[in-house]
């Protein structure tokens, strides 16, 4: 077992065990209001491997039919629903695959089957070299990402088109320069990451310097690290 893996496996059972009380709480929460506590999605982990990532439920049944790209305000979202996910509660069940093995603390966040189809097979390997994370650069470039999207014409192609690229460019310099220090500064960074934007960015950029071009460059036109090709497709519909 290495460093990493049994850092990971023990920080996450003493997490879990500090949350229970809360865990439970939510739990019963959801089970009464939604009608399930938890949401299980298929993700793609280490070397493009699916497995199945858990989350509290936050919207109502039958809300996947729909569209992949959740907005602000989005009326799928139960009212307890988006409390948990303003506070970044419904990811909590993640610690259950930190414990499995599917998981790191800090990684690269993990896309679901179809993000993962229109990114090329090269940068999706050297990105999930790695375990992905329960927070990660990328999640802290775009902690308000369901805002972002809100303002969109469009929010599923500006995610596929401009954010998406964006995420995958600061996951593979993250990926790149990845250190015990970044992972530290990353994970004490996550919980502030919605109230001081400023001295996120800050962090950000000195973290990952790629990320005040990525951050700040003209949308559509994202500037990548390594291989560029097939990043601005889109899913065949």
């Amino acid at each position: 077992m290495s460093a990493r893996r049994f850092v990971d496996m023990v920080a996450a059972a003493i997490l879990l065990a500090v949350l229970s009380p809360l865990f439970l709480v939510i739990a019963i929460a959801n089970r009464l209001t939604s009608g399930r506590a938890l949401f299980r999605q298929v993700r793609v982990g280490r070397d493009l491997q699916p497995f199945v990532l858990l989350k509290f439920q936050t919207m109502v049944d039958g809300a996947d039919a729909g569209s992949s790209v959740t907005v602000a305000h989005d009326a799928r979202i139960t009212p307890l629903g988006r409390v948990l996910r303003a506070l970044k509660l419904d990811e909590v069940p993640q610690l259950i695959n930190i414990i499995r093995g599917d998981m790191s603390l800090v990684g690269p966040r993990p896309l679901t089957p179809n993000e993962i189809d229109v990114v090329s097979r090269h940068l999706a390997s050297v990105v999930y070299r790695v375990r992905p994370g329960l927070t990660g650069v990328a999640s802290l470039a775009f902690a308000d990402e369901e805002r972002l999207l809100a303002r969109a014409e469009d929010p599923e192609r500006t995610y596929f088109d401009e954010v998406l690229p964006r995420k995958i460019a600061i996951e593979l310099a993250y990926v790149q320069r990845r250190s015990w220090a970044t992972d530290l500064v990353i994970f004490l960074l996550t919980p502030l990451a919605l109230f001081l934007p400023s001295v996120r960015k800050r962090a950000l950029i000195r973290l990952v310097p790629e990320c005040r071009e990525l951050l700040n460059g003209p949308p559509g036109k994202p500037k990548t690290v390594g291989d560029r090709s097939a990043l601005g497709a889109r899913p065949q519909s």
